[in-house]
């Protein structure tokens, strides 16, 4: 137990839920075969610890800390759940599954990982795109947890060889959320990620996103474009999802007849006919791409561009009228010209129907809690983009962050309109462009975090890995 930072061994963690911690004011630090030690800063401890053995069936040791040491353990290990009093009282043994699932969704995570290794098993929860490891799990009980979830997802429980994918459709009184599942055999078990799809997420709009004044007039110009293509890169959780969703919801209007073909459909949007891509029977992105062109289509949404297939059909719909948006995974905004060039895609077709090449990453925001520095820390004075800071803000922790000194996460872009001189750099593999970006004073995804750093929405330290080039 690292009392400088609040930190709890998971061991200890889950001895009791968040409900119990704060109502008890307890905090678990040792525990031998039959009793366990807490801190606590209530005054009558004698009377605590008769309640607590009785309500955990164990001895109890109690030993008194100070308000503010209670405070600060609660608030990073036990985040209090939002929901109603009803479901707090639901039994922390017997229905730990829908407990685990309920209070990551109202703490705000956005996955579950629950994995099985040679001696033990775990649960980690992703929190602001952090794994957080909150439970463990005895070997014998892992497998039971898993059959459940997978028979809840619609999925074979027989079948522990291949990977699979399926949706489970759960329900609060405020609101109704997905989770998708994916399988996935290792070596001493199957692994299960559920992520948590919160239709919430949908009342998102692009002014709240990241982008800068001048970032959102430019994409904004772009997809209101009759034809085109729209390519949105990152890697895997940078919130490319999230802002074509956005897009959508932008595009979305009675008379505009929008398809999308997707793996997996993440949120349902009213008034958007949305197919899930499904391999196994042929129902691929470069397939689905042909018949959407019979459809009467305005704008089509496709998930991911993976192959040169797929790139030579969305190139085609949008040379034959229709806006195209996608994703795509590379580095940087004008890095996807060069990875549809080594697709195979002839230049001049890119340049004809690129309309915006974007690029995005998510940056924890710092809390109010923030602290100001001066002078840069030795750590980052061999970076060269750092290194000219002289006033900057720290993480530090409160009750309002949890004591991890973040609260959300911010989109950070880089967008680089398609205009007429680009369009020749293109035509001639003419790819270095950064003067051009200079005089034309378009930021790239490393200026514009820095500016982030400089301005104290983020810190140091949360950039630092993302301008390693």
């Amino acid at each position: 137990m690292k009392e400088n930072n609040f930190e709890i061994a998971t061991n200890l963690l889950q001895l009791i839920s968040a409900a119990q911690a704060h109502e008890y004011r307890i905090i678990p630090f040792k525990k031998n075969e039959g009793a366990v030690s807490f801190y606590t800063d209530v005054a009558a401890m004698d009377a605590l610890g008769q309640e607590l053995e009785i309500i955990l069936g164990k001895k109890i040791s109690l030993q008194r800390k100070s308000e503010a040491f209670m405070n600060g353990f609660l608030q990073k290990n036990y985040r209090q759940r939002t929901a109603t009093k009803q479901r707090e009282t639901l039994n922390y043994s017997e229905d730990f599954l829908m407990n685990m699932i309920y209070e990551a969704k109202e703490i705000g995570s956005s996955d579950i990982h629950i994995e099985i290794f040679e001696k033990q098993a775990r649960v980690r929860l992703r929190i602001d795109g952090k794994l957080i490891e909150r439970y463990l799990i005895s070997l014998e009980t892992y497998p039971k947890i898993i059959n459940r979830i997978k028979i809840m997802a619609s999925l074979d429980i027989s079948e522990k060889r291949l990977p699979q994918d399926g949706r489970i459709n759960l329900s609060t009184e405020q609101e109704d959320f997905d989770i998708r599942v994916s399988s996935l055999p290792t070596l001493y078990g199957e692994k299960l990620v559920l992520r948590i799809l919160s239709k919430n997420n949908l009342q998102v709009s692009l002014e709240h996103l990241g982008f800068t004044e001048e970032e959102l007039k430019i994409y904004i110009r772009s997809v209101q474009k009759p034809n085109g293509i729209v390519l949105i890169s990152g890697p895997t959780g940078s919130g490319k999802t999230t802002t074509l969703y956005a897009t959508l919801k932008l595009l979305n209007k009675n008379d505009t007849n929008i398809l999308t073909i997707e793996d997996p459909i993440e949120y349902t949007i009213e008034g958007i006919n949305q197919v899930q891509l499904k391999q196994e029977i042929g129902l691929d992105f470069a397939s689905t791409l042909r018949t959407f062109l019979r459809q009467d289509p305005d704008v089509i949404m496709v998930g991911e561009i993976r192959d040169v297939e797929t790139a030579n059909m969305a190139i085609r719909a949008s040379l034959t009228g229709h806006l195209v948006l996608s994703t795509i995974h590379t580095n940087s905004a004008w890095a996807t010209i060069s990875r549809l060039i080594d697709m195979g895609i002839p230049p001049f077709l890119i340049a004809s129907t690129l309309n915006v090449s974007v690029a995005q990453r998510l940056v924890r925001k710092l809390c109010s809690c923030k602290q100001k520095q001066t002078g840069i820390d030795a750590l980052f004075v061999q970076d060269d983009f750092l290194n000219n800071i002289n006033e900057y803000y720290k993480a530090v922790g409160c009750s309002q962050c949890y004591q991890t000194g973040y609260k959300g996460r911010k989109a950070v872009y880089e967008i680089i309109p398609i205009t007429e001189e680009l369009v020749h750099k293109i035509k001639d593999k003419e790819l270095e462009i950064h003067h051009y970006l200079k005089e034309n004073h378009i930021a790239t995804l490393k200026e514009n975090m820095i500016e982030l750093v400089k301005n104290g929405i983020t810190s140091m330290e949360e950039v630092s890995p993302f301008l390693i080039s």
